[in-house]
């Protein structure tokens, strides 16, 4: 593997950033995983503009928000370079093709119920993203971990969130702390500084931001109390999603369940069983995990159609919580980037989010073990003793087929070192043949 150069390129025209924005939003398979490493393969590796260093930075900062920490990172990278509208550009086009193929699984599931077919589909893609992903936490360890107290807390990380299941944010701020004590210590170098066209902080800017963001996120809320009153099923999927998009701290993994719970069980959008569809879909689909919510709003506005025809509910309530899902993610950005950037050369801040990254290493392989699970066999249990979590798959539901393609994946993506479209590709076939054996 090349190893890359120590010096950037120049920074993109916005014509060349919007071209590869629109790329990386086509290819951004497997999770948070598979997409910080196709970020990282595109802007570092291949059109080296970023740094391996600001990479991370961004990365780090992105870690600590709330909200899908993917989608963040492309916008905070688009932002560096051509300001908020290259931040908006790379954000949105970043999740445009999830948005749309999501919907389109979203008529077909509820208008047909051709869901045998679609899940002939997505049982070969699921298999390559396995193998997806895998290459993800390896190429990104192999850059993040670089000394053994990085690799000590990366390992430390993975073991209290997979089997303590201790909180994210808890996870992140141990990890902080120690980076600090260890640079007060014995101080690390600080980092190199990296031309770009980012805006310096300032109170006025902040509060236009946060005026411009507010208004866009809260306006359609308000507008659907007014006018259609707090119990209809829009304006309880906009607050709903809107609370979500706050405390998703960890990643989507980390809230996913309660928004199952609310979403089967208290507002009864949702039949058991349908959320894991949803979540099917997400999986195997170019954009964050968290667009399952689209799934869910879809769904709600479905079955409680009022006026308006089932599938025009449908898309509305499913564009209306994408909508308040991202729009917050935006605001998380373009208010604290400036900050986050002006502080890049501070030593200690440089500490702490040196160690943080080692500790995403282990959130990363964490969800890299949990999808890999819920891949390769039908059920999985948790099991709890004391503060001891362990999710234990069911041996006997173990699907063979699924383990011999994501095998062939593998194969293909270290041996041969086969492009993630045509692994995509292939086992994507591969599922709808055996599907059709099957039958």
């Amino acid at each position: 593997m090349n190893e890359t150069p120590a010096e950037p390129a120049a920074p993109p025209t916005f014509a060349e950033a919007t071209r590869t924005w629109s790329y990386i939003g086509l290819n951004s398979f497997g999770g948070p995983a598979g997409q910080i490493a196709v970020m990282h393969r595109v802007l570092v590796e291949e059109k080296r503009w970023v740094s391996e260093e600001q990479f991370l930075h961004a990365l780090n900062y992105c870690m600590l928000l709330p909200g899908p920490e993917a989608q963040q990172l492309a916008t905070y990278i688009g932002w560096l370079f051509h300001g908020p509208r290259g931040g908006l550009v790379a954000g949105t086009l970043f999740i445009l093709p999830g948005i749309v193929t999501i919907m389109l699984l979203s008529y077909l599931y509820a208008g047909f119920q051709e869901v045998i077919a679609v899940e002939a589909l997505f049982f070969g893609l699921k298999s390559a993203v396995l193998a997806i992903v895998v290459e993800a936490v390896i190429r990104i360890g192999k850059r993040a971990l670089k000394s053994r107290f990085s690799i000590c807390i990366a390992s430390a990380a993975f073991i209290a969130i997979f089997f303590f299941a201790v909180p994210f944010p808890a996870i992140i701020a141990v990890a902080a702390l120690l980076g600090l004590i260890r640079h007060y210590r014995g101080s690390p170098s600080a980092p190199q500084s990296v031309a770009t066209t980012a805006r310096h902080p300032s109170f006025a800017r902040s509060l236009r931001v946060i005026g411009v963001w507010c208004t866009l996120w809260f306006a359609p809320i308000i507008v659907l109390l007014l006018v259609r009153g707090p119990d209809n099923v829009y304006f309880q999927l906009s607050t709903f999603f809107s609370k979500a998009a706050v405390v998703t701290f960890g990643g989507a993994y980390s809230v996913l369940a309660y928004i199952a719970q609310q979403a089967v069980h208290t507002h009864a959008w949702l039949q058991p069983g349908e959320m894991l569809d949803g979540l099917a879909m997400a999986e195997t689909t170019p954009g964050p995990l968290i667009m399952v919510v689209q799934f869910v709003g879809f769904m709600a506005a479905y079955r409680n159609p009022g006026a308006l025809p089932p599938l025009v509910a449908g898309t509305f309530g499913g564009l209306l919580t994408t909508w308040v899902t991202f729009t917050p993610c935006f605001l998380w950005i373009f208010l604290g980037a400036p900050y986050i950037e002006a502080l890049r050369g501070n030593k200690p801040l440089n500490a702490a989010l040196s160690a943080i990254t080692a500790a995403v290493v282990g959130v990363v392989l964490n969800l890299a073990v949990w999808f890999s699970l819920h891949t390769l066999f039908g059920r999985v249990d948790e099991m709890v003793f004391g503060p001891l979590h362990l999710q234990v798959p069911s041996l006997a539901t173990i699907n063979w087929a699924a383990a011999a393609l994501a095998v062939a994946a593998a194969i293909a993506t270290f041996r041969f070192h086969v492009g993630m479209l045509k692994t995509l590709a292939g086992c994507a076939a591969a599922g709808l043949a055996y599907a059709a054996l099957a039958t």
